[in-house]
């Protein structure tokens, strides 16, 4: 387990509130407005949040403008390209780029992703299910320990959409997540609309995984993420690139029925990105809910089921 006592030595700013994911289409939007005044919109994001690898160079404009909006919103750093369950291990140079991104942004949180990415030194630039075994759980324990001690904090490792299950499947990939915190004392990210996805993808019961998360101890979930994705004849696919659907939200809701209050929210839009308003608008929505559910008393409060998208 990694030692957490010589993580988190110096205090960073909690994440509060709802952030949205910063897309180089709406660097003007921030960089031109104040933080407390961007109109048209519900209101401001309270945070923001990036793809790590998008500013891992030593310059260039899009690291400029990181740099610039982090004196006025508190910044999270979400990582898309480590691949922390490659059999054959992650680069020594991305963890570095990594560290020395977090030296220059002080962000309050660092993620990744429960997957892998890489094989024969190629890197297949997706995000690729684990076998949810007790090997791979090993394996990715080590990952996680070997990364936060290189980086001297902690990090959120969410849980991700698929479209297959493996047959040798151990667990569910919920008690492969408590499993890795309770060994690691790593946090977790938990995608909401992931949750759904796979309910849909696979038969899965996105409540129970809640109530696992739920069970885990308070400060365990670091960040909540929301997201649109795309129905086709065969799957959901978790493509992020419309707004948070119906069932999502109720899902949603009822997350924050069983979890501690003060969890960060974002909202997450990486293709066909809209303008700056429209995503301000599903933050405001995200905003109502934290403010209008019923917060949960000491065990998870009993939900309905989740209707079909």
């Amino acid at each position: 387990m990694t030692d957490t006592a010589r993580i988190n030595n110096e205090p960073t700013p909690a994440l509060q509130g709802v952030g949205v994911g910063l897309r180089t289409q709406h660097y003007r939007d921030f960089l031109n407005t104040p933080a407390t005044a961007l109109v048209p919109a519900p209101a401001p994001a309270d945070w923001l949040e990036v793809h790590s690898e998008n500013y891992f160079g030593d310059g260039g404009y899009d690291l400029h403008v990181l740099q610039t909006l982090r004196q006025d919103y508190p910044l999270s750093l979400h990582g898309v390209g480590m691949g922390l369950g490659s059999a054959q291990g992650y680069s020594d140079v991305h963890i570095s780029r990594l560290q020395r991104l977090i030296e220059r942004t002080e962000p309050a949180l660092v993620s990744e992703h429960l997957c892998w990415g890489a094989i024969a030194g190629r890197h297949l630039n997706d995000l690729l299910p684990l076998p949810l075994m007790h090997s791979a759980l090993d394996l990715v324990c080590q990952r996680v320990d070997d990364l936060q001690s290189r980086l001297q904090r902690q990090v959120l490792i969410e849980n991700v959409s698929t479209y297959l299950r493996f047959a040798q499947d151990d667990m569910s990939e919920a008690e492969f997540l408590a499993a890795l915190v309770s060994r690691t004392g790593c946090g977790i990210l938990l995608d909401i609309n992931n949750l759904y996805v796979n309910q849909h993808n696979h038969g899965e019961d996105a409540l129970h995984a809640l109530r696992i998360m739920a069970g885990l101890p308070v400060g365990a979930i670091g960040e909540i993420h929301l997201a649109g994705h795309l129905q086709t004849d065969i799957c959901l696919v978790d493509d992020h690139g419309s707004q948070v659907a119906d069932p999502v939200w109720l899902l949603f809701k009822q997350a924050t029925q069983m979890l501690p209050a003060g969890i960060p929210v974002l909202i997450e839009w990486d293709t066909a990105i809209p303008d700056l308003p429209v995503l301000l608008g599903e933050a405001h929505k995200a905003r109502q809910i934290l403010a209008t559910t019923p917060r949960p008393t000491s065990t998870p409060a009993p939900s309905q089921e989740i209707a079909a998208a």
